[in-house]
């Protein structure tokens, strides 16, 4: 990421401005930077990070998932430990055993090797080959509840109706609202359909991130209580909570009163949006209308006809007009800026 780009905070959630006083996470995936001052570093320790050369940080996140893998293979090590010791009785036992037998009468199991020496070779091969299955079976189950996380319902910040996932102000890392929000009169007619630049997130996190960018630039820039937008839709298939459907946004002047205001994550006058992100949308909107938060009969718009802005973009705003109460504002233009 280009250090030009605004960052966040990833312990207090507030804008790194200089990049001197950054440090950015060495888990090439990550890549995820915090105020140097939040990673509870002392002054020595940050010194040592800048002198030694193969010495990095690590966020919390990456942290968990390293004590993961030790605690996997500690458990590996103990096990094989274990099976040494019953390898090392059960010699003994066939040693004493073989003192009374007639050597003859016992075929060895390997005709190349001395017959103790076969017995253990192939004891470990067999030990080995079964661990190796049991990690296996261990990895694959963990990949799957990795894969999981979309769906989650665990976790008291993410929402689950059916598809449709929401990820809480608190779920997405953002500040909590300052003073009151006006309600709505419920429900409401119309949905706007806006876009958010500059790009197109496909990950939680990465979506996270860019919905808080936007809320820093309303909350700091613009000194409104919240982010302007009722919700946010990821590229990620997930929505992303912002003022919710109980009051009104700062998102289309004349027209906040009596709308819902939901933007995509992105940049669409090239590229369309994501199919998830097109489904989670819809998903809303039906989900508006069975909580009785929007009229079944509802206006569906684009931010673009009602403030003679390109938002959302050509790619986009195509899509939106084959959905469901598509409103034409050929004939009623001047109704549009009217407010209920």
């Amino acid at each position: 990421m280009s250090r030009n780009t605004l960052e966040i905070c990833l312990k207090c959630h507030g804008i790194i401005v200089d990049n001197d006083r950054r440090i950015e996470c060495d888990n090439v995936y990550c890549g995820r930077s915090c105020h140097r001052k939040c990673t509870e570093l002392s002054e020595d320790q940050l010194k040592l990070l800048e002198m030694v050369p193969n010495l990095r940080w690590k966020c919390d996140n990456c942290l968990n998932g390293v004590q993961i893998g030790a605690q996997m293979s500690k458990w590996l090590e103990k096990s094989l430990r274990e099976h040494e010791k019953r390898l090392e009785i059960l010699e003994q036992g066939l040693v004493k055993r073989s003192k009374h037998e007639d050597p003859a009468q016992t075929p060895p199991i390997c005709p190349f090797l001395p017959n103790t020496v076969g017995r253990k070779a192939v004891t470990v091969t067999v030990v080995f080959v079964t661990l190796t299955f049991l990690l296996g079976i261990v990895l694959a189950t963990t990949t799957n509840l990795f894969g999981k996380t979309l769906n989650q319902t665990n976790d008291p910040e993410i929402h689950v109706d059916g598809k449709l996932v929401v990820v809480s102000i608190k779920g997405w890392g953002g500040m909590p609202t300052r003073g009151n929000l006006k309600p709505f009169k419920l429900p409401v007619s119309k949905v706007i359909i806006s876009e958010t630049p500059p790009e197109i997130c496909t990950t939680q996190d990465s979506c996270s991130y860019w919905t808080r960018v936007t809320q820093s630039r309303h909350m700091d820039t613009f000194n409104w209580s919240q982010v302007g937008y009722n919700f946010l839709v990821g590229g990620d298939g997930r929505i992303y909570e912002g003022r919710g459907w109980n009051y009104m946004g700062d998102h289309t002047r004349d027209n906040n009163n009596n709308s819902i205001g939901i933007t995509f994550l992105g940049t669409f006058r090239r590229q369309e949006p994501t199919p998830k992100s097109l489904e989670a949308c819809q998903l809303l909107i039906a989900q508006g209308v069975r909580l009785k938060k929007l009229k079944p009969d509802y206006q569906l718009l684009g931010h673009r006809q009602i403030t003679g802005t390109l938002m959302p973009g050509e790619e986009l705003y195509r899509i939106i007009q084959t959905w469901n109460n598509w409103y034409n504002l050929t004939k009623t233009w001047p109704d549009l800026h009217m407010t209920q």
